[in-house]
């Protein structure tokens, strides 16, 4: 594969678990916007539909590239899956769709984070990072970590026409990372960039709590641009 040319990601379909939370919600309605088929999925199937009914309502998102259901059989539908549940359903989810995203890219944007009175954090997770306990649940699978710093806010908001920020995508698979990559950039203003393994991913996972603290200061809707690439 070139490192020039483009994956072209134009007709993929995405089914995205956690789809009724701010952030797959979010991601799901720029997909949408964008002109890929999505599937949103849940725990509960009438949930999912709930959802892309919702969404089909706003600008730019018909009802004809939305659709929902249970994570398992939206994953089994889709071309690619991702994951945006919290953390602390993370590992449960991927274990009830193994089956349904084997030979399959399975994105994951989990942010495991904790929050008491001084703020975000960083939870230590066993494997080392969501993305890399992704791998271990799911060895089928080609995971790829991604979007993990986006504003849920401003994915939502159906006046923002572009999402000005770069996309830090790790994985060990390298024809999946640039499908992933290219994935991203049907977003506008958004960016793509390979940023490393997957045993990269918990600091860039952990980034988030620093993005939720300046948010909070200034009152702002944070993301990271990559320099000088």
């Amino acid at each position: 594969m070139s490192d020039i040319a483009p994956r072209d990601a134009s007709g993929l379909s995405i089914a995205i678990l956690g789809g009724t939370g701010d952030q797959g919600r979010g991601l799901a309605y720029r997909f949408a916007r964008s002109g890929h088929h999505v599937l949103i999925g849940s725990r509960s199937a009438s949930r999912g539909e709930s959802s892309a009914a919702e969404l089909a309502e706003l600008p730019g998102a018909d009802s004809g590239r939305l659709s929902g259901g249970d994570n398992a059989s939206v994953s089994a539908a889709a071309d690619v899956v991702i994951a945006a549940v919290p953390y602390d359903g993370h590992a449960a989810t991927l274990e009830s769709i193994r089956d349904a995203v084997a030979g399959k890219i399975l994105v994951d944007c989990v942010n495991p984070l904790g929050f008491d009175k001084l703020g975000p954090y960083a939870l230590a997770v066993p494997e080392g990072s969501a993305a890399e306990q992704a791998a271990s649940l799911l060895p089928e699978s080609r995971v790829v970590a991604a979007f993990h710093h986006i504003s849920a806010t401003l994915l939502a908001d159906p006046d923002v026409a572009e999402i000005n920020t770069d996309v830090m995508v790790l994985g060990e698979d390298r024809e999946a990372t640039d499908l992933v990559i290219a994935l991203a950039g049907r977003i506008p203003g958004m960016r793509g960039i390979y940023a490393g393994r997957l045993r990269n991913a918990h600091q860039v996972e952990a980034l988030t709590a620093n993005l939720i603290a300046i948010n909070r200061r200034y009152k702002a809707h944070a993301g990271v641009r990559v320099t000088d690439v």
